[in-house]
């Protein structure tokens, strides 16, 4: 996939959350392709992957080893792409866990830790860009969610509680920091086939039963997901605030 060219985003200071693997992988690279600075974290080891988009694009990113439930280490690695990029001016808050459980199966250390990881930290790193985006004028936060909460999929109640409280904070956000011209907005992907769901959760039953509640009859890559974000982050959408852009194939048609 080809993907437009934004000009404001060569040179842009962007920060991604589990930007190399998965959707974020995609995220990252479509974003160094635009000659944006990027830096990303995740826990395991991205090298060889940075390596890899080194060699595709032209345009190295800078790779934070961080566990993003850690606030501390989420602020400091925050602090360290300032260092290196300056101050962030696109944050793409795009790390979570889908694993699935039952309602019966929820203790509450995993409550604490699924919210850890699909909502206190997205409020972390908010906290973290918001004053540098102030003082420069404006900025784009764009939080990932999911469909998962819009169609009510039962399997991960605390994920999709989780995806449904980032609307209300990407609304509330926007708002709160609107005058600043911040603009926060959510996307929410359909069911992207990436490695991690292929090896986990996809089955040929399962994708045939979702295909068949999809619009389009392609299945969604990361690239798809990545088209939503640039526009998202670029001056194209500077009008666009509070919103939550879905791209799933047509699987959540509202109207």
């Amino acid at each position: 996939m080809t993907q437009p060219t934004y000009p404001d985003l060569n040179g842009a200071s962007v920060f991604i959350t589990g930007g190399g693997s998965g959707i974020g992988a995609g995220l990252t690279e479509a974003f160094l392709h635009q000659g944006a600075r990027v830096a990303f974290v995740q826990r395991s080891d991205a090298s060889a992957f940075c390596d890899a988009m080194a060699a595709a694009t032209g345009n190295r990113p800078l790779f934070i080893a961080c566990d993003i439930t850690d606030p501390d280490a989420l602020n400091a690695a925050i602090a360290g792409a300032k260092d290196a990029h300056g101050p962030v001016q696109v944050l793409v808050n795009n790390a979570a866990n889908d694993q699935r459980h039952t309602l019966a199966e929820v203790t509450p250390d995993f409550m604490d830790w699924a919210l850890a990881i699909n909502f206190k930290c997205y409020v972390h790193a908010c906290q973290a860009v918001i004053p540098a985006m102030q003082a420069a004028g404006g900025g784009s936060i764009i939080n990932i969610t999911s469909i998962s909460y819009m169609m009510g999929n039962a399997g991960y109640p605390i994920y999709t509680a989780a995806n449904s409280a980032l609307n209300g904070l990407t609304r509330s956000l926007a708002r709160e920091f609107g005058p600043d011209r911040i603009r926060v907005n959510a996307l929410a992907p359909g069911w992207v086939m990436t490695p991690k769901q292929l090896e986990q959760w996809v089955t040929p039953e399962g994708l045939a039963a979702h295909m068949a509640r999809q619009c389009l009859p392609d299945t969604l890559s990361p690239e798809d997901i990545a088209s939503g974000v640039l526009f998202l982050a670029s001056s194209t959408s500077r009008a666009m605030t509070g919103q939550a852009l879905v791209i799933d194939g047509g699987v959540v048609v509202t109207g």
